[in-house]
């Protein structure tokens, strides 16, 4: 009869256990919090998830798929004049969460919005590479114009009258013309082709998102004419009206910023235009402490979990937890120097070489960044700390993008763990003194990411082993606090990722390694003025150059042979210390259904996914 007994009260628990928790509502214990809400603002992956759910394109990644595309706000598409116009026809009866009707007029908007807009450090070079062949709105003006941005307005912010006209005309002659509504289609004018661009408009992408013009233009947005544009320009973050509010047409509804708890919550749009979700409500929560998001997911109470690698165990094997490893993902993790900072940064000690500080330009010595790269070590970080879910770069380009070459890594002057090296170049560093002094510096790291935590730990560990003299302090602020010091350029010191917006080279080399790249402001006045500037090395060509000219080759081997060599450039002269390229890993109770691996995606795609008994 105990036996008996026995054998029922297990069967009991096991039906317990595997009763699902909160049908109706998907729990997603992160790290951190969006930096905004504004889809031509966002540039990581926290906004991006929620934005991805929110609003949508007018194209779309076809499930895994990284080169097919499938319809969302076009229903079809065309490729015109060799690849130099794009025409996109409007699905009709869409609807925005705030009841407009979508139209043609509101996708030409939400383009020239962000064109306008085009906030520094932002995603809108990608559109104005694409559509105009420069890397953002001010470059363009002054080309146009002949004179910097900054000095055609006055003390106010309003155009000194001699520039009104030419501002003016910025708009009606270019911006406007490249992007124009045709009955119910709208068409894009690019100035050559450009092969990414389909990949630019795809879904995932935030800064292609479809905007409601008439709702936008109420709530405090460019208001669409042409004498006004420039007021709209690089706002402040937290000065867009779209900051903490949404108005897309997508699965989900905004409901919620809680920026006290670092959570988001979304609700089924009952009214979408394809089917609604399976799931009701989203909650994205931002918890940056570990034992609290294991403790939530081994108890049912959230349903997808970050877990950093070396906590994998942890929850592996755990009745009721799916865990999946090894995913292919196109991204990199890096360090990267800032070759000249503000003076009165909080993060370089005394602002001197003192032994209490660095001088703002300490990282413009060559061999302070190469001494600094010879103090990490890769094999063992990947091995111990990513539990082998990580591979070795040579550079800032993840294997899988023409261009990657893994014998790049046997190069003599590829990153590699070598303290006698480290110890030599420290030795040499600012003839000497860097030895003699010491220093004193900052590293930040986002809190709750552990795996750069321990990076920079690591990294500290090594350096402070070479000398006692040098000091390094680890300090961890929030996801938001963090990509504003590294954007302002603060940082000397930054670890940073980059999840491909495309799947082609040129968006990791162009970002890290050319002067008007999004990381290039992170890394100072110095680092752009290096790369700029022709090298007899590269055959008096500058790095910049290298990189346009590889964009511009249609030849798969004669892109390649150029990658290598500007690779082969970046390790010699230190640019960059990649740290690994990720393998995924996704962490969900088994209850989950329907995921699927996209590694262009920035989040989840909640649309996809239901809960269901084990």
């Amino acid at each position: 009869m105990r036996k008996f007994l026995v054998v029922i009260l297990a069967v009991f628990s096991v039906l317990i256990l595997a009763e699902v928790k909160n049908p109706d509502t998907i729990i997603d214990a992160t790290i951190g919090e969006p930096d905004t809400l504004d889809p031509h603002y966002a540039y990581d992956t926290a906004s991006g998830e929620v934005i991805y759910n929110v609003y949508e394109n007018l194209i779309a990644y076809k499930g895994e798929s990284l080169t097919e595309f499938e319809p969302r706000l076009a229903e079809k598409w065309e490729i015109l004049d060799d690849g130099k116009t794009y025409k996109f026809y409007i699905r009709k009866g869409v609807k925005f969460h705030e009841g407009g009707d979508l139209t043609p007029e509101d996708v030409e908007y939400s383009f020239e919005r962000g064109l306008i807009f085009d906030p520094v450090a932002g995603p809108m070079w990608m559109l104005w590479e694409a559509l105009f062949g420069v890397d953002s709105l001010e470059t363009f003006v002054e080309e146009k114009i002949g004179k910097p941005y900054n000095e055609l307005f006055d003390e106010n912010g309003e155009p000194l009258p001699e520039y009104r006209d030419a501002l003016i005309k910025i708009y009606t002659d270019y911006i406007d013309p490249a992007i124009e509504v045709e009955g119910d289609a709208v068409v894009f004018h690019l100035v050559r082709p450009f092969a990414p661009f389909m990949y630019i408009l795809a879904q995932s992408a935030s800064w292609s998102a479809i905007l409601d013009k008439e709702w936008c233009i109420e709530i405090g947005c460019w208001d669409g004419k042409a004498d006004t544009w420039w007021k709209y320009h690089n706002i402040r973050k937290e000065d867009s009206p779209l900051y903490a509010r949404m108005n897309g047409t997508g699965p989900f509804k905004f409901v919620e910023w809680d920026r006290t708890q670092q959570k988001v919550i979304l609700e089924r749009n009952d009214n979408y235009w394809r089917e609604p979700a399976k799931i009701k409500r989203v909650i994205i929560w931002g918890i940056d402490e570990w034992s609290t998001r294991k403790a939530m997911l081994l108890q049912g109470d959230a349903d997808i979990c970050v877990v950093p690698t070396q906590y994998l165990e942890q929850v592996e094997g755990k009745p009721g937890i799916t865990v999946i490893k090894g995913l292919p993902e196109l991204a990199v993790t890096s360090l990267h120097f800032a070759w000249n900072v503000p003076e009165d940064s909080k993060y370089i000690g005394s602002g001197k070489l003192d032994g209490n500080g660095i001088p703002p330009d300490f990282f413009t010595d060559e061999n302070v960044r190469k001494a600094f790269i010879y103090a990490f070590d890769y094999e063992t970080f990947i091995n111990e700390v990513l539990k082998g879910l990580g591979r070795r770069i040579p550079t800032d380009l993840p294997e899988g993008l023409l261009g990657f070459n893994e014998e790049l890594l046997n190069d003599p002057d590829a990153p590699h763990f070598d303290l006698v090296k480290a110890t030599e170049y420290f030795q040499k560093a600012w003839n000497g003194e860097v030895w003699k002094k010491g220093f004193k510096l900052t590293i930040l790291y986002n809190t709750g990411n552990d795996v750069r935590r321990t990076a920079a730990e690591m990294l500290k560990s090594f350096i402070e082993m070479i000398n006692p003299k040098f000091k390094i302090e680890v300090r961890g602020v929030q996801w938001p606090t963090y990509l504003d010091a590294t954007k302002r350029g603060e940082v000397p010191v930054f670890i940073i990722g980059w999840l491909a917006d495309y799947p082609d080279p040129h968006n990791f080399i162009f970002t890290y390694y050319h002067s008007a790249g999004v990381y290039s402001g992170r890394q100072g006045e110095n680092f752009r003025k290096f790369v700029s500037s022709p090298h007899p090395e590269l055959g008096g060509k500058s790095l910049d150059e290298l990189i346009e000219e590889a964009i511009a080759k249609t030849d798969p081997a004669e892109r390649q042979a150029l990658y290598e060599q500007i690779q082969r450039f970046a390790m010699k002269h230190a640019l960059g210390m990649p740290l690994y390229q990720p393998l995924g890993v996704r962490v969900q109770r088994s209850w989950v259904k329907g995921w699927y691996h996209n590694p262009m995606r920035p989040g989840d795609d909640y649309y996809a996914l239901w809960k269901a008994e084990e």
